[in-house]
């Protein structure tokens, strides 16, 4: 049995005062019949946060993964198409149901879709739902700054969470001070490029300097910016070499060598402008 991570797991406070493991394990892409051993796996590393979402088609074998634990983080997510306020408590209850479980730790709306116009409506039904229990905290997932503009004028109620592409190629740096001025805290997906960072010069030239792993130079980046980032893996060695992030530091020259790669156009995925309005 591998031995968990030994430094101190670094920890997030969200603005409704709970805490948050700031490193996570993402499951996007992680068949469901094979998510119950890689949660397993994870969790045997060190690993407290699990990230899964419906349209992932993972939550049970996920759940499985997690097992009983108590001090796990589990994080699921309502997909486009059961946005609205019923449709919305509909799917969640759904997603409990798949996990064989009666509560998780943080729903989030996995994206805006604003050409619906039905985020409020969703909002307002997670905002319910934690009021009754079945979730313990609730955020949004890739929405811009006017989105949840939106949300807190409308409800009164601000996200904890906001999950968003980052990485440092697309750095987003104007919504994460959007979020970090709003207490919200802004979770990293895809936090290593989808692996297309890895042999970037600078970064692997960070990484001989420090004898660390490439991943561990852009995930312990994501850390000491704040940021709290979910990198997948299905394997088991790769999982180890993410959480060596925690171990590894970076000094500033190696910050500001890291931060100059943000560009225009490092997006690697859907815009939230756009993505499932149709």
């Amino acid at each position: 049995m591998p031995q968990p991570v030994q430094t101190a797991f670094p920890t997030a406070i969200l603005n409704d005062g709970r805490e948050m493991p700031q490193f996570g394990f993402g499951t996007y892409c992680i068949a469901n019949d094979q998510a119950e051993e890689a949660v397993a796996q994870a969790i045997a590393r060190g690993y407290r946060l699990v990230d899964t979402a419906a349209i992932y088609e993972n939550e049970e074998g996920v759940s499985k993964g997690v097992g009983s634990r108590h001090d796990i983080f589990l994080t699921t997510k309502i997909w486009n198409d059961r946005q609205g306020y019923d449709e919305a408590k509909a799917a969640f209850r759904e997603a409990l149901a798949r996990m064989g479980r009666d509560e998780v730790d943080l729903a989030l709306i996995h994206w805006p879709c604003p050409d619906k116009g039905l985020f409020v409506d969703t909002w307002r039904a997670l905002i319910d739902l934690r009021e009754d229990g079945r979730v313990k905290s609730i955020g949004v997932s890739n929405f811009m700054p006017e989105h949840i503009t939106r949300l807190i004028d409308e409800t009164g109620v601000t996200p904890a969470v906001n999950q968003i592409q980052v990485h440092p190629m697309w750095q987003q740096r104007e919504v994460r001070a959007f979020n970090r001025d709003h207490g919200i805290v802004t979770q990293s997906w895809s936090p290593l490029g989808s692996g297309q960072l890895m042999k970037h010069r600078v970064l692997n030239e960070i990484a001989e300097e420090l004898d660390a792993p490439v991943a561990s130079v852009i995930l312990r980046w994501h850390l000491q910016h704040g940021l709290a980032p979910i990198p997948k893996t299905s394997t088991p060695e790769r999982m180890t070499s993410n959480l060596d992030a925690i171990n590894v530091v970076l000094n500033r020259d190696h910050m500001a060598r890291i931060d100059a790669l943000d560009h225009p156009q490092g997006r690697l995925f859907a815009d939230p402008y756009t993505f499932g309005n149709d």
